[in-house]
């Protein structure tokens, strides 16, 4: 390498042990207005829109940094602050499923002032609209000028003054030779910038790629349409007649257009008895035999049907432990898997069950969801951490025996969905498995459970299923009305938390 060479610039994502880079680099330029970012918000950025977080490194220093969210335009073409957008920090008002980028923050260390990095960031910015296929991205940009002509003339003029290039401003000058336009004047939208009084202009830069996405292929649903299975617990001569009842209600599901159904936790345990003469630890590692014929059978409905199959549960044995997991069969052809974390003590006493590591979001062409699985929903941080991560429906497979033990599940559910501002639906079986252990009774009613507000059922529920029937359930949920509801709720739980007071955060994988 030529020893003079003095830089060497790399334009990527942000990654938080970039952290103390950014922490300095804030420190530095915006010593008027309040703190920098804590880390744990960073963190959380990245974690819900990675690709949004970019920054410029120099021989491996982060030097400039440009932070992003998806928006709904809607939302905010009209008066805002920047606290209405950046919420708790968190990227909580991030919309996977928006038609914008919002511009929250461009950085540069003030060493690399007139190397243009701020224009290769917004370049930058401007390919990932284009990549995304989003309308296009909007800033609420600071004036810090203003204050040498507040005496004199009103911020609207100063901005015309600033378009006609009559005075200069540090910022809104630069965003206009970036092709950016004014769409309005933003007043009180950041009180503590007091070099531009607070005030702030709304721009807009237009993605003239942009294409109107069709819902027939590869499109976002707003109404979404889902289905559970009810299953009858019941023994069956072979694994081929246990398929073709999966079969029968897959196919029976997806004559509705359902875009996604959801069976029970452990719905193949009917096989067990095949193994009724084992122990019930063997019994249940013998089951996990069917584990993977049976999600790629799950594959080729889901492809088959045009259906999102969620597994419900299985065991599965590797490694020497056995485990519980959901498998998410997607109609395009893809599949992921989610452990249950959270082992009952009768799940570890009967059969030595392990409880899994990761705790996952999957996008689908419904958007993004999250699946616990029975006992995982009566641990409010799980669902918490899922949505923070941009889930909108949280799956929860169970299997109860009793109506106290159903209760639990039922009602966590539905807390989980007032709290968190989404969907949950719930799936469980019914009946019994006479002459094996630990497959007694069951006891289930399944549903779909919204937040309580206006717009959404009187009881917060959705639907439900007859109690201890075999059945299905299908019926429509609207995604934007979880929208709606997150910017103009009678209460607003995700934006009312107390973030200076508390925190959640995951420390596992």
């Amino acid at each position: 390498m030529n020893a003079s060479i003095t830089h060497k610039l790399n334009l990527r994502n942000l990654r938080i042990d970039d952290y103390a880079d950014l922490q300095a680099i804030m420190q530095r330029v915006y010593r008027t207005v309040d703190s920098p970012w804590e880390k744990s918000q960073v963190e959380a950025m990245i974690a819900r829109f990675p690709e949004g977080q970019i920054c410029i490194e120099d021989k491996g220093r982060a030097v400039a940094v440009a932070l992003t969210m998806m928006i709904d335009y809607a939302g905010y073409v009209g008066r805002h602050t920047y606290l209405q957008v950046v919420g708790d920090g968190t990227l909580a008002n991030h919309e996977p499923e928006g038609d914008y980028l919002y511009g929250i923050e461009i950085i540069v260390d003030p060493e690399y002032q007139g190397m243009r990095l701020g224009r290769r960031l917004y370049d930058a910015r401007k390919e990932l609209c284009e990549k995304l296929n989003l309308r296009g991205i909007i800033v609420g940009g600071r004036i810090p000028g203003y204050r040498k002509f507040k005496e004199e003339i009103q911020p609207q003029e100063y901005i015309n003054r600033v378009k006609r290039k009559e005075i200069y401003d540090p910022v809104l000058s630069f965003q206009l030779s970036n092709d950016f336009h004014v769409k309005r004047l933003l007043k009180n939208y950041y009180p503590s910038d007091h070099q531009s009084e607070g005030n702030a202009v709304l721009l807009e830069w237009n993605n003239i790629y942009y294409e109107a996405r069709t819902r027939l292929i590869g499109g976002r649903k707003t109404v979404v349409r889902l289905g559970t299975v009810q299953w009858q617990m019941r023994r069956f001569a072979s694994f081929d007649d246990f398929q073709q009842q999966v079969e029968f209600f897959v196919d029976t599901v997806s004559d509705y257009g359902t875009d996604l159904v959801l069976f029970p936790e452990l719905f193949n345990a009917p096989l067990i008895a095949q193994y009724e003469n084992e122990s019930p630890p063997e019994a249940m590692r013998r089951l996990g035999e069917y584990t993977e014929v049976l999600r790629e059978e799950l594959m080729r409905l889901a492809l088959a049907y045009n259906i999102n199959i969620v597994s419900g549960s299985v065991p599965e044995y590797r490694d020497h432990k056995l485990y519980n997991v959901s498998f998410l069969c997607r109609r395009d052809g893809t599949w992921d898997a989610q452990y249950k974390l959270h082992i009952t003590p009768d799940e570890d006493r009967a059969w030595g069950l392990t409880g899994g590591e990761v705790l996952k979001t999957f996008d689908t062409d419904i958007g993004r969801i999250g699946i616990l699985i029975c006992y995982d929903i009566e641990f409010p941080e799980l669902a918490r951490l899922l949505v923070e991560r941009g889930a909108n429906i949280l799956l929860v497979p169970f299997w109860t025996d009793t109506k106290n033990a159903y209760l639990r599940v039922r009602l966590c559910a539905q807390a989980r969905a007032i709290e968190n501002e989404c969907y949950v639906v719930i799936s469980g079986s019914v009946g019994n498995i006479p002459k094996v252990e630990t497959m007694g009774i069951q006891y289930s009613q399944s549903a779909i459970f919204t937040p309580s507000d206006f717009a959404f059922p009187h009881d917060a529920i959705a639907a439900e299923t007859t109690p201890n029937t075999e059945t299905t359930l299908i019926t429509d949920v609207d995604l934007d009305l979880l929208k709606e509801l997150r910017r103009q709720g009678s209460v607003q739980n995700m934006k009312s938390r107390r973030r200076d007071l508390y925190r959640l955060k995951w420390t596992g994988k």
